[in-house]
């Protein structure tokens, strides 16, 4: 059988870049929205937007995520059968 990794690693840098847009884009958000000249209210509301997209946008990559591993690990156990039907078949065997 072959012993095909199904975990992807990304590298350190691109981690660190993902880390750091994600806190720039929240920090500029929460800036934007506590510097704007409204109600209490509306400011409350948009934080709360705010945060509700985000626990979303979470959600919706881990989902993704997962369904993209179900699918690799699947893979792997059809070409797991697909090789021991092949080192078991003998073509020289009359049917």
């Amino acid at each position: 059988m072959s012993d095909t990794s199904v975990k992807q690693q990304s590298t350190t840098a691109f981690y660190g870049q993902a880390v750091a847009s994600f806190g720039v884009a929240l920090t500029a958000t929460a800036l934007g929205i506590y510097n704007l000249h409204t109600d209490a209210w509306v400011r409350a509301f948009l934080g709360i937007a705010v945060l509700y997209l985000v626990t979303s946008a979470f959600t919706l990559s881990k989902v993704i995520r997962d369904r993209q591993e179900a699918g690799q690990i699947v893979s792997r156990v059809d070409q797991a059968r697909l090789e021991k039907i092949l080192a078991e078949h003998d073509p020289f065997t009359k049917l």
